[in-house]
């Protein structure tokens, strides 16, 4: 879903990197749903994509589930 959604507004890895101050390894591991961000960088996303209250609790759980999974 991040993914989809970044490419809707035209960012790429690159950009989406730079704004939330992390490296470009770290965005991509978020990009392909690997790595559930930190707390306050997971705020700065759900700004930047402006993620719905349905999108964010889709992500989350999503996210969650693959962690119980692992």
């Amino acid at each position: 879903m991040i993914k989809e959604k970044r490419k809707l507004l035209g960012y790429t890895q690159e950009k989406m990197a730079n704004i939330l101050k992390i490296s470009l390894r770290q965005y991509v591991r978020i990009d392909t749903e690997e790595d559930l961000p930190r707390r306050d960088i997971l705020e700065d996303l759900i700004t930047t994509l402006k993620l719905s209250n349905e999108e964010i609790g889709i992500y989350i759980r999503t996210m969650t589930d693959k962690k119980d999974i692992s």
